[in-house]
């Protein structure tokens, strides 16, 4: 917590922002949310000393993004959480009068520090703010902002995010930018103490005019970048990782990544993906390499319901469930859930193999609105198999996932159909898919997680998040399955997932 903070004495604007939330049938129990009012990208996500630190955007005033504070919640098993102190708070005056906006937290000899954007109008630029050993209260360092300018001679459509680490006897930073008229871009700083940056130049620079409206435009800013290295014990097999999220205009896209090469003061790209076929809905995704030397990463699932549903719910925002990331065989990423998220599994179900010969059939024994179910299916070329969640009784309201084979059986696709999956007017429906890998003779892995509106969903190693939102929330527990074509069913199990969370409203300032 931060020294210039004052707490608001009977807020009205907070007031009932957390028993809302609680009441609300969309609201995830086993996805990390935000006590009440508004969230929005990870930060500072670490393990430090057996705990993870998930810090996140937070509004604990109003389900709006306004004047950001740094919530904070720690675990110890990646499904627990519990609500730490807020970390910090937009100062009275200085650089982030008006918002701390996302940053990273680094290991600076032992004091923990925070790396972040602070905002003051229309400008955002780096400021840092030193820990106590337990990583509960923060110190913004006199000297910010520690950078008080983005790059000269250099028209930039934005300036901020930060992905610092050390590199020999240097600290490095890269801070999401964009050039104008060119595209979106990550800049290069160096530092011997964190407080006095030396510009380096951009690490890689995206064409904007490339692809413009595809589900793989880079955008016109590259925000929330984030490099690492998988494969690091093996040099030779070892790829290097730039995410970003392409931004234009105040619009957020989608979550994209460049696999390539990281070596001195660039990053020689071969080749670009996307990140999760949900788009905005796995946004400014951050990663870390946890003590048991895996790479775990969220994202943060916007909304897609109207600002006013927002405000009336008293929250906004799910924080993803930890993934794991791993190199996939195709040179891209697997995406995994975390296997921690077993923990809260429950009653299981277990549907009997077979071949799928009806086209759509009721499974009574799976029912809920949270759920994990696991299956594997085998697709015949042009064969599609669908996975139904969240139904009515009498269909109306459905979410449907499928997983298809090419006619030629080179290929496959994973589709989202959200069109009836909520009789709500308001609510964004639009369906969401991307290219499926398959397996030896059309082998799919599908693995999808429910929990009331938050989708997870996990087909080969790629991932597809969206929202769900149906009017009968408490009825539209339905579970169903279906195909077209020769698909084979070797094996389906579905738990119910209790909460991560206890009963009751929990404090909007910990």
């Amino acid at each position: 917590m931060t020294h210039d903070l004052t707490l608001p004495s009977a807020s009205h604007t907070a007031e009932g922002l957390a028993e809302r939330a609680l009441r609300d049938p969309h609201r995830p129990r086993f996805h990390f949310t935000s006590p009440g009012g508004w969230l929005n990208d990870p930060n500072g996500l670490s393990h430090w000393n057996g705990v993870y630190h998930l810090f996140y955007q937070y509004n604990p005033l109003a389900a709006a993004h306004h004047r950001i504070h740094w919530g904070h919640a720690t675990s110890t098993d990646l499904v627990h959480w519990s609500d730490e102190p807020v970390a910090l708070v937009p100062g009275s005056d200085g650089p982030d009068r008006d918002g701390c906006w996302s940053g990273v937290l680094v290991d600076d000899g032992g004091v923990p520090t925070l790396v972040y954007s602070g905002r003051h109008g229309d400008h955002e630029l780096p400021c840092v703010a030193r820990g106590s050993a337990d990583l509960r209260y923060w110190t913004k360092d006199q000297a910010n902002p520690v950078i008080t300018a983005p790059p000269e001679g250099v028209d930039i459509t934005a300036f901020r995010d930060h992905c610092v680490w050390r590199e020999g006897q240097v600290w490095r930073q890269l801070v999401g930018s964009g050039i104008r008229g060119v595209g979106g871009t990550a800049f290069l700083y160096e530092s011997d103490d964190l407080l006095s940056w030396r510009y380096v130049g951009p690490l890689l620079t995206g064409d904007a005019s490339q692809h413009q409206g595809e589900l793989d435009w880079t955008g016109t800013m590259w925000e929330c970048v984030d490099l690492f290295r998988l494969g690091e014990d093996e040099e030779a097999g070892s790829t290097d990782v730039l995410v970003f999220s392409a931004w234009d205009e105040g619009t957020t896209h989608h979550p994209l990544y460049w696999t390539g090469r990281y070596h001195g003061d660039t990053f020689n790209p071969t080749a670009l993906h996307r990140l999760d076929y949900g788009g905005r809905y796995f946004y400014a995704p951050q990663s870390t390499r946890d003590e048991h030397g895996r790479r775990i990463m969220f994202g943060w699932l916007q909304e897609g319901r109207t600002d006013e549903a927002n405000a009336q719910a008293g929250w906004c925002g799910v924080m993803s469930l930890p993934r794991v990331v791993t190199l996939a065989t195709d040179g891209g990423l697997h995406q995994a859930p975390a296997p921690e998220l077993t923990e809260l599994r429950r009653e299981r179900v277990e549907v009997a193999p077979g071949r799928q010969a009806d086209r759509y059939t009721r499974l009574p024994a799976v029912r809920g609105d949270q759920l994990d179910i696991e299956t594997t299916l085998r697709l015949a070329p042009g064969a599609t198999a669908r996975l139904v969640v969240r139904e009515t009784p009498d269909g109306a309201e459905r979410t449907v996932v499928e997983v298809s084979r090419a006619q030629d059986g080179t290929g496959g696709t994973l589709r989202l159909r959200r069109e009836t999956s909520s009789l709500d007017p308001t609510v964004d429906t639009e369906p969401r898919y991307g290219e499926l890998p398959l397996g030896t003779n059309g082998r799919v892995d599908l693995r999808v997680l429910v929990d009331h509106s938050a989708l997870e969903v996990f087909a080969n190693g790629r991932a597809l998040t969206a929202r769900i939102y149906p009017t009968r929330a408490n009825e539209a527990v339905g579970v169903g399955i279906g195909a077209d074509g020769d698909v084979a069913l070797e094996r389906f199990d579905a738990w119910q997932m209790a909460s991560a969370f206890t009963d009751g409203p929990r404090p909007l300032w910990p």
